[in-house]
């Protein structure tokens, strides 16, 4: 754990004033290399016995990836973290590790649809079987789907792209005397709104495309938890599978953290001031943000998160055709299937990112075809509002 405060983290972990002068650079460095010459051939052999920590190979380590991967540990307040080339390679890594074939995941049904379809999909080609609870903000439901074969409870909070948020506290406490390792997906808040390995989480993944980066440059993930875990992860299944993160995106990410609370402040404040728009507009059905009074969960979100982030989803009155020409409308905010980043953006989940979903499966995850997920940017909230009035005026 680190003495210093969150944004010094931001800026300064994993690369300090030591190593600064070791590398003689302000900035971290860019090192794209693949390999790493070996000290001698007993260090090699000790490296790879691991007797030693140093840098193997680049599908195992890299110094770039090092520094990041030991950043997102500080931030999330873990021992250590694994970055890898996607979210999706994050949430697969952990399930690889932890499930064999013949036992289960348990998982809240309210997930961004990759992840469905991993755990509905491409687990069961492995002999997993995904139990999901069907209605998550209730205890009992956790408890119901949980059998003798379940090695990993997962919970994605706020969720993508419908925003359940997770009473934490309560299924950290079932995870606890189930004796199951509990994975959070934390790619909505990240580490400047809500921490749950600080409430007693065991895994926390991010997408890291999407507020880490900042910007939309740089396919990531990472899994943050404890050391012995993270390594045992990256001498198996990571070394074997190869989901490794480029140096490069790496590098962007560590860039994009440094701004990363002042970034969350502001897609914050856009975002609530954009829903309580939404709220009173006559063209809109019903909104879903955790900051707002009316959402289901409100009150778990405000005490699990300091602040609430950039995504919301609304539903459009008038059904598909009216929700489409609502997207077609829109002038600021790009088209596109991407979040968290410092543009804004909107999609259509229901014909795009939950389409493999059928109609009902999308129902179960509460994915209407009128609803429309938005994640505010950095723009001026103004001028967003303006655009979304001038789209749902369109209808």
């Amino acid at each position: 754990m680190s003495k210093h405060k969150f944004d010094t983290i931001a800026v300064k972990g994993g690369f300090g004033w030591d190593e600064q002068l070791r590398y003689r650079t302000m900035a971290p460095p860019l090192i794209q290399s693949a390999v790493f010459p070996y000290e001698s051939a007993e260090w090699a052999a000790d490296l790879y016995s691991y007797k030693i920590e140093g840098f193997a190979y680049g599908r195992i380590n890299n110094p770039t990836n090092d520094i990041f991967e030991k950043r997102m540990a500080l931030l999330e307040g873990g021992e250590a973290s694994l970055a890898t080339s996607s979210g999706m390679a994050a949430v697969f890594m952990v399930a690889h590790h932890l499930v064999e074939a013949g036992e289960e995941i348990t998982s809240s049904v309210r997930v961004y649809g990759g992840t469905q379809q991993l755990f509905e999909t491409s687990c069961p080609r492995m002999g997993i079987k995904t139990n999901w609870v069907l209605e998550p903000d209730k205890i009992e439901s956790w408890e119901k789907a949980i059998t003798p074969k379940t090695k990993l409870l997962h919970v994605e909070s706020p969720s993508n792209p419908n925003l359940f948020v997770a009473d934490l506290p309560a299924i950290i406490e079932l995870a606890k005397k189930r004796g199951i390792p509990l994975m959070v997906d934390n790619t909505i808040c990240t580490p400047a709104l809500m921490r749950p390995i600080e409430m007693g989480a065991d895994i926390v993944i991010h997408s890291a495309t999407k507020y880490i980066s900042g910007n939309a440059t740089s396919l990531s993930g990472v899994i943050v938890a404890k050391k012995e875990f993270i390594d045992h992860i990256r001498h198996t299944g990571y070394r074997n599978i190869g989901p490794s993160i480029s140096p490069f995106n790496s590098w962007l990410c560590l860039l994009g953290l440094e701004s990363l609370s002042l970034r969350m402040k502001k897609h914050s404040d856009n975002a609530m001031a954009i829903a309580k728009f939404l709220e009173k507009h006559p063209k809109i059905e019903a909104v879903s943000y955790p900051g707002l009074p009316s959402h289901p969960q409100h009150e778990a979100a405000k005490k699990t998160m300091s602040a609430f982030s950039s995504m919301m989803s609304f539903n459009v009155k008038g059904g598909l055709d009216a929700t489409r020409k609502v997207i077609d409308n829109l002038s600021i905010a790009v088209h596109t299937t991407h979040l968290g980043s410092s543009q804004t953006v909107a999609i259509q989940p229901a014909a795009t990112t939950h389409f493999q979903l059928g109609p009902e499966d999308r129902a179960k995850a509460g994915v209407p075809d009128n609803m429309i997920r938005y994640s505010a940017g950095l723009e001026d909230e103004n001028d967003l509002m303006e655009d979304l009035d001038n789209a749902l005026n369109a209808v």
